[in-house]
Formats: C-alpha cells, structure tokens, sequence
C-alpha cells in the first residue's frame, strides 16, 4: 500500500523522520500530546514506511496503540506476532517485551498513548521479520 493510499489514516500530518537507533527502516513520528495534564501520557502519530520496524522494547506503565491506517504488525516475546489493521487497539501491559511495525509492502499508522518510560532493546532481526506473512 502506498502512503497516499491510507484512506485517512494519515489523521496527522506525517511528522519529522525519526533518527536514532531503535528504529529499522523508515518512520516518521507527530507527537500530537506532550502535557502532563490531564492523562500524563504521550501522543504520538508513528507512520512506518513498507518494512520499517521498532525494535524490541517495553514500557514502565504500559502502551495502548490505536491503528489509523495500512497493516502492520504486533509482537510480544515468546507470541506469534498479530496482523494489524485500521481500527485495531493493542493494550500493551507494563513490562511486556514487544515490537510492532509496518508490513513488507505496506504503510502502517498508529498513535501510540506512552505514559512512563521506554526501554529500548535489541533490534527485530531480519529473519525473525522475513517470515512474518509466511
């Protein structure tokens, strides 16, 4: 699927490219909610480019991803990883190794809630991504 293709799921605009080492391939990342008042969570639009992921991490207090466009992907260590779509909510427990990201040949959109801390971990290897789909 091509950006231009998500059917409004590009409810943000696209964002900044993210540039650090916790990310695989292309992402762009709109933070949409920054303030401590009144959820003390962070919002924000992640837009995965075709084959860009997250690495494996988790969070202090938990996550809860609301898909916005495209297909992606959810995995929690020792699962199978989860086809995502528009319209699907993960609800990520504190503590709980996960990576999530885009499909080989589609774009991916989800706002991210994030209170707390983010543990980043080791990248998702590639033979670990390639056989998703399989």
């Amino acid at each position: 699927m091509a950006y231009e293709e998500l059917n409004g799921g590009g409810l943000f605009p696209l964002g900044s490219k993210v540039e650090n080492d916790y990310f695989i391939g292309d992402t762009y990342l709109n933070m949409v909610f920054t303030g401590s008042s009144p959820l003390n969570a962070a919002i924000g639009s992640v837009t995965f480019a075709p084959g860009s992921r997250n690495n494996w991490h988790t969070h202090k207090v938990g996550q809860v991803l609301i898909v916005t466009g495209g297909e992606g992907w959810y995995q929690e260590e020792n699962k199978p990883a989860q086809p995502l779509k528009s319209g699907d909510i993960v609800n990520i427990p504190p503590h709980v190794k996960h990576w999530h990201g885009a499909n080989k040949d589609s774009w991916f959109v989800h706002l991210a809630l994030t209170p707390g801390e983010t543990q980043w971990l080791e990248p998702v290897d590639d033979e670990t991504y390639g056989k998703l789909g399989e």
